[in-house]
């Protein structure tokens, strides 16, 4: 295919994959308001994904992103998903692969987004990294939710991996709540999304299979704050035999 036709082709798919994207949220938006507003805490978490799932369906079937997935990927009880994240499509695909609600860490600067943004803030615990008192209050919060049954997803590189490497350095967040909290740790990894949309060049979008993969949940019943980097270290390496076996 001549470069000038491919090029012109990924504009138009870009554009009609931001148009999917932003017209799917609009209008789920009055239905994830609605029952943010009548219900509270998991009760809520659990109505606005069922709406959250729609979204992330229409986008999928539409910009033809099927989601595939490996493993369980529903926990018996509340736990921490920790996951990779190389790409914008990963806020569908780990919408679509796992089966119940979870509430996610998040950036604030994502709440500029239009339209976007507005049901992020709805949905994610915010966090200002340049803040101590944020960060704080981000911990306590997410501890509240893991106390009342909801599972909480937190990708530990902090931010999508610009490196060549399969991961990037994990922060300690979600393995020093794993242990204060006893809470398990369910490692996830989503696999070609890089490929398909890539952050360094967006003119490379194509559409493609995503695959989630979910591994056996990492015990910490018993671990002391001692144990936080031989825990990291252990999920690092588990997520990362996952990246290389597919």
């Amino acid at each position: 295919m001549p470069k000038a036709i491919k090029k012109t082709a990924s504009i138009l798919f870009l554009c009609w994959s931001f148009l999917v994207f932003i017209t799917a949220m609009i209008l789920v938006f009055p239905f994830i308001l609605l029952v943010s507003v009548l219900f509270k805490d998991k009760k809520a978490q659990d109505s606005i994904f069922i709406f959250l799932k729609i979204w992330a369906w229409i986008f999928s079937l539409l910009c033809f992103y099927p989601v595939r997935t490996k493993g369980i990927n529903k926990a018996a009880k509340a736990c921490i998903y920790v996951c990779n994240h190389n790409s914008y499509l990963d806020a569908v695909a780990v919408v679509i692969a796992i089966s119940g609600s979870f509430k996610p860490l998040g950036k604030i600067e994502m709440v500029k987004t239009p339209v976007f943004g507005m049901i992020y803030k709805k949905v994610v615990v915010l966090i200002d990294r340049k803040s101590k008192e944020s960060r704080a209050r981000c911990v306590e919060e997410l501890k509240a939710d893991l106390a009342g049954g909801q599972s909480i997803l937190i990708f530990p590189e902090g931010t999508m991996n610009r490196t060549d490497e399969a991961l990037a350095d994990f922060y300690d967040g979600a393995f020093r709540m794993a242990i204060e909290t006893q809470t398990d740790i369910v490692p996830m990894v989503i696999l070609n999304a890089r490929k398909l949309f890539p952050r360094s060049n967006p003119l490379n979008i194509k559409p493609g299979m995503i695959t989630c993969v979910f591994g056996e949940p990492v015990q910490v019943k018993g671990l002391q704050t001692d144990d936080m980097e031989n825990l990291k270290a252990q999920t690092r390496k588990i997520m990362e035999k996952m990246i290389v076996a597919g």
